[in-house]
């Protein structure tokens, strides 16, 4: 891994328009929504509040209403709020254009700094691929997945990118399906709904609880092992650790899952090497299989697919072959 010799610079860009008579009336935020639709009307109302927008040299609030003619200036400041670095991480490329990026992001690899990771993150690779990313939010980062879960990740690439991608994230148009392994044998599918929110005694894990925000997971059996089910599971929503909470609150928690997991499930009888694949597997056996979404730019939906890295694959071969010497045992007997 190297480092490139300049931080992430900082830019500026100044937005003028003048605001149209059809206006008239509307909220601040509203009329600058509409005026400048790159940019989500939450994104707005914070330059409102931090004194970025200036109406007639003036303040405003986001509430104040317009009467049409008045000039809009917006001072657009892209910070490097934590003195970013790019390095040169490699990266599995697996789509790119103008307006956005696909990633296939290794376990491991965590998404964006933070205390603890303050380099050697996705978000560090992308600006050494892409410069150009610092002028957007988060390095044009729209969702995330924890550091030892793998896959897809989509990342903008410009703001009508960046908004398009946050605005079908929010509507639940954009289709993220993951391959896990859990622990006992399902059933059948189902659905979880059930509210995430940070764990009432544990600060630094998420729960199911009642004041929690909204959380959906659909989940589909794939195949069964004599411990285990490997199964697709389908989000509405994008909680953190979404996938892990709600496995686990339905008594299913992922394989390799330290936090919510505990020790896996091991088969009666089952031999050295399914012991060591249960036993030595160290993360949770999670990948991001499946991205769809609609094309920022062209419109028509578009979406990308790969399959689980060797870890998990090998991981799922032991538990097939575990299943194949029952079978084998008792054709025998």
């Amino acid at each position: 891994m190297k480092r490139s010799e300049a931080t992430v610079p900082e830019a500026q860009d100044l937005l003028v328009e003048v605001l149209d008579s059809e206006l008239r009336g509307q909220r601040l935020d509203q009329a600058l929504a509409t005026v400048f639709a790159d940019y989500s009307r939450s994104r707005i109302q914070q330059w409102i509040r931090d004194g970025q927008v200036r109406i007639d040299g003036h303040t405003w609030r986001p509430r104040d209403r317009v009467q049409g003619g008045e000039r809009v200036e917006i001072q657009l400041v892209h910070r490097d709020q934590t003195a970013l670095v790019a390095q040169d991480i490699p990266l599995d490329v697996v789509f790119e254009d103008a307006d956005l990026m696909v990633i296939n992001k290794p376990a491991g690899l965590v998404v964006h700094p933070a205390a603890g990771n303050p380099d050697g993150t996705l978000l560090n690779a992308l600006l050494h691929y892409d410069p150009g990313l610092a002028a957007l939010p988060r390095g044009g980062i729209v969702h995330r997945l924890d550091k030892d879960t793998s896959g897809l990740m989509v990342v903008a690439r410009s703001l009508r990118a960046h908004k398009s991608l946050v605005d079908q994230l929010q509507d639940r148009s954009m289709s993220r399906q993951y391959l896990a392994v859990a622990n006992g044998v399902m059933i059948s599918g189902g659905t979880v709904d059930a509210p995430i929110g940070r764990h009432p005694v544990d600060r630094k894990r998420m729960a199911v609880v009642s004041g929690g925000r909204p959380a959906v997971s659909h989940y589909r059996v794939m195949q069964r092992f004599r411990a285990q089910t490997l199964v697709r599971v389908s989000l509405e929503t994008g909680r953190t650790h979404q996938i892990r909470v709600h496995l686990a609150h339905i008594r299913h928690p992922l394989v390799g899952d330290r936090v919510y997991g505990g020790r896996p499930k091991v088969p009666a009888g089952a031999d050295s090497d399914t012991l060591s694949a249960l036993q030595g597997f160290g993360r949770q056996a999670l990948h991001a299989t499946r991205l769809l979404l609609q094309h920022p730019a062209q419109g028509q939906s578009v979406s990308w697919e790969r399959a689980p890295p060797a870890d998990f694959e090998g991981l799922v071969r032991a538990l097939d072959r575990d299943l194949e010497q029952l079978g084998r045992t008792n054709h025998g007997a």
